[in-house]
């Protein structure tokens, strides 16, 4: 999130499914609105512990909440240290990146147990304002740092906007892409040999880049172009489509990069993520409101 949104659109369409969105979704499927009245809605992340539920940011009001289908939206944590991203780990713990402290925390599944896992690069100097993230299967924790959410009154510590690779086992954190104006969602293909990364910035585009058995990245040529509003939160499914969040809603692209499907939704889509009782339910989260779709797909991440 902090990306310039483009204006709401007011009304659902009669059918909210182009293209082959058609074939992904399941039969009679709508996107349903599961709650509203938040301020501005991130970082959806489904928690398998206690029956399963869902966690999302509210930014502006400084909370993280929850919902499930038996108890609607509550509060999970407020004050949240102005939450953004968060990623689901087995067990039902969740990292989540926590911009009034400039870091990246780990939330156990008690719910209550909450660890810094990293707020400085290198050379000791403090992050911007970590906004998305997510785990790889060899346990290092991957996040971009755009300035969206450096707190009032302070100052960024570092040159540019970079995207970051942290390795919980060393303690090391390096940067692994230094050439973004502004990188926010990102998503590992199933496989972990890719990583697409948004940049919500000028280009509104998402590149790919090739994953090396060192961590590092190459490539990164420009993947898709998203043409309404820019993209935000995303995630590949279990077959390497990308999802990504769009001024429209969500498009869906190719393993090539061609657009194929929307889903559109009435308010723009920021991010999103798989989860529910089977895994194929898609949350969206959308400026004030929770939205959720049936799909016959799942998430491509690796847990």
């Amino acid at each position: 999130m902090g990306a310039t949104l483009e204006a709401e659109p007011t009304t659902q369409p009669a059918d909210p499914f182009v293209g082959d969105a058609k074939l992904l979704v399941a039969k009679d499927a709508t996107v349903q609105k599961l709650a509203g009245g938040m301020k501005f809605t991130e970082g959806p992340a489904w928690l398998n512990r206690d029956g399963g539920f869902l966690i999302l940011s509210d930014q502006p009001n400084n909370a993280l909440n929850r919902w499930d289908p038996a108890g609607g939206l509550k509060t999970y944590r407020q004050p949240s240290n102005v939450s953004n991203g968060n990623f689901a780990l087995p067990g039902g713990a969740f990292l989540c990146c926590e911009q009034a402290i400039r870091s990246v925390t780990r939330h156990e599944a008690d719910g209550k147990t909450i660890t810094v896992l990293v707020d400085r690069h290198s050379d000791r100097k403090k992050f911007h304002s970590p906004n998305d993230v997510v785990q790889k299967s060899d346990g290092t924790i991957w996040f971009t740092d755009p300035p969206y959410g450096l707190p009032k009154g302070q100052t960024k510590e570092y040159a540019g906007q970079w995207v970051f690779c942290f390795d919980p086992k060393t303690k090391t954190v390096k940067p692994v892409a230094q050439d973004f104006d502004m990188p926010n969602g990102l998503c590992f293909s199933p496989d972990e040999s890719k990583l697409y990364i948004a940049d919500s910035g000028k280009p509104h585009h998402v590149r790919v880049f090739d994953v090396q058995p060192d961590n590092t990245l190459q490539g990164g040529s420009v993947f898709c172009v998203i043409d309404k509003g820019v993209p935000d939160g995303m995630r590949c499914d279990t077959n390497g489509r990308l999802w990504s969040t769009a001024g429209d809603g969500i498009q869906i692209f190719s393993t090539e990069g061609k657009l194929i499907g929307r889903i559109l939704t009435p308010e723009t889509a920021a991010n999103c993520c798989w989860g529910g009782p089977r895994g194929t339910t898609l949350f969206i989260t959308a400026v004030k409101s929770l939205y959720a779709v049936e799909t016959v797909e799942t998430s491509g991440e690796k847990k």
